[in-house]
């Protein structure tokens, strides 16, 4: 997709409307192009862009003319952004703008209150690189009349100094934890956790009265949580999950903080959901709900998150009719504000949970899921688009088609055996060979031999987690006159004990 194209699909119907007004008011000149040729981006009408200029003949005018068009999108959206968001954020940086145009043009008094009142909403926010800026400011203006004391705003400046290092700090140690993320999944490192997360501290001379902040907490809960999905095992982050318990105990419960104490609450009913701990997911998603219900904007960021989790914990316990109701409500009232990976989030599960119910629904949610791989990779992770090709195989194969699902599994092997192999998967490709046999020799399950391969999976150090439970529920159910729900909810329980 070109810039443009991803641009304007960032706009709604109205912001639309006013993007035109926005290009009519700025061309001074009747033969101006730009609203032409949005038109044409919009309607993908190829040809008529030679209706413009003959490409030939006016290629540089043409591009001079994208790219003219291309910035007159990004203003219109920072002025959008700007004047819509009614966060604290953004309440302090027009007070600091006001303030600026006010102390330029001598209106002095007033000015400084609105630095002060900008000064005020900065530091409960804990928005360093803006209070440098306005700091500086009242520093730039400290000789006029009604200024501050010189020295009073030379320590706070020199405290907030100190405060920015200390972020930044903090910023590069989460982007290299990111960086070694992104190599343990892609490229299979084996890396220990705690080693690493110790390494990075002293690396970038983190003391731990840093590591005890909302932010700080999230982003290490964040890096936890990839780091135990990756691996399928969340026992490796229990000491996160109670270092994260005895901070929130203790913390403020500031409305600043909202989306990381939301955050780390989300993360926090994850890790018990994947532990089995249905109980205690369902206590922080109330926790999380309550947040949620506090702030318009945190509501909709958070609802299909927070609707996937409950779900799951529904369905784990035993009540599927009411997690595949939940889902397919959240479908119905899926907005254009919401971000795509929660819908896909939502819709594989959805028709994770149809196809282990024996729902032929789940071939209808299957070709919902029309996203490329490529975009699933790197949108949702190679852990989630080998699970969603797998899962497409199971429910081609459940409901007899078994051509498509063969030619599906080749696809499959053909495209990921090689990174499965260079990140120690094999057990996938195990699993592979296993629905193969059966798709080649449906009588094989009757052989005592293929079920006893079948369940030496369950005795696999990684085959605890739920998801995986689920894939080998529908093998076992081959040969068991249940559904793979009845013998996933089985082994979930067997599991749990």
């Amino acid at each position: 997709m070109n810039p443009i194209q991803e641009l304007i699909n960032l706009l709604n119907n109205t912001d639309k409307k006013l993007f035109r007004q926005f290009l009519q008011r700025k061309n001074k000149r009747s033969d101006v192009k730009n609203l032409a040729l949005l038109n044409l981006i919009e309607t993908d009408d190829i040809d008529g862009l030679n209706k413009l200029y003959d490409p030939k003949k006016n290629n540089d005018a043409y591009h001079a003319l994208r790219k003219r068009l291309q910035d007159n999108l990004l203003l219109f959206l920072s002025q959008k952004t700007f004047e819509s968001n009614h966060s604290d954020t953004y309440d302090a940086l027009r007070l600091v703008v006001v303030g600026r145009f006010l102390l330029e043009n001598d209106v002095v008094k007033i000015a400084f209150k609105c630095l002060d009142k900008a000064e005020g909403l900065a530091k409960h926010l804990e928005q360093y690189n803006l209070l440098n800026e306005l700091l500086l400011l009242k520093l730039q203006y400290a000789h006029l009349p009604g200024a501050e004391d010189l020295d009073a705003l030379t320590a706070r400046f020199l405290q907030n100094q100190s405060d920015m290092q200390r972020e930044a700090r903090l910023n590069m140690a989460y982007a290299f934890l990111r960086q070694e993320l992104q190599q343990i999944h892609l490229e299979g490192k084996i890396v220990n956790l705690t080693t690493l997360m110790l390494t990075t501290i002293r690396k970038y001379k983190i003391s731990e009265e840093d590591l005890m902040s909302y932010k700080s907490i999230y982003q290490i809960l964040f890096i936890a949580n990839e780091y135990a999905a990756i691996q399928q095992n969340y026992g490796l982050i229990e000491r996160y999950i109670h270092r994260t318990n005895q901070f929130i105990s203790q913390a403020d419960k500031k409305s600043s903080y909202l989306f990381y104490h939301t955050s780390i609450l989300y993360f926090l009913a994850n890790f018990h959901l994947r532990q089995k701990d249905f109980v205690r997911s369902a206590l922080y998603l109330k926790e999380m709900m309550d947040l949620m219900l506090t702030d318009p904007a945190y509501y909709t960021l958070f609802y299909l998150r927070y609707q996937l989790l409950s779900a799951l914990n529904l369905f784990y316990t035993g009540f599927a009719d009411d997690a595949i109701a939940l889902l397919q409500r959240s479908l119905s009232n899926t907005k254009h504000r919401y971000k795509p990976e929660d819908i896909e989030d939502v819709r594989i599960c959805l028709t994770m949970f149809l196809a282990l119910c024996n729902e032929r629904g789940s071939l209808k949610q299957l070709t919902l899921l029309t996203r490329t791989d490529a975009w699933y990779e790197k949108k949702m992770g190679m852990l989630w688009t080998i699970r969603k090709n797998l899962m497409e195989i199971l429910v081609h194969a459940q409901f007899s088609n078994i051509e498509l699902a063969m030619s599906r599994l080749n696809s499959f092997r053909r495209r990921y055996k090689k990174y499965l192999l260079k990140t120690s998967e094999e057990r996938v490709l195990l699993f592979l060979k296993l629905v193969e046999t059966h798709l080649l020799k449906p009588d094989v399950t009757f052989e005592t031999s293929y079920r006893k391969k079948v369940l030496s999976l369950l005795d696999g150090a990684g085959n605890n987690d739920i998801f995986t439970l689920s894939f080998i529920a529908w093998l076992i159910a081959r040969w068991e006159k249940k559904t793979a729900y009845q013998v996933m909810l089985t082994l979930v329980q067997q599991k749990s004990l």
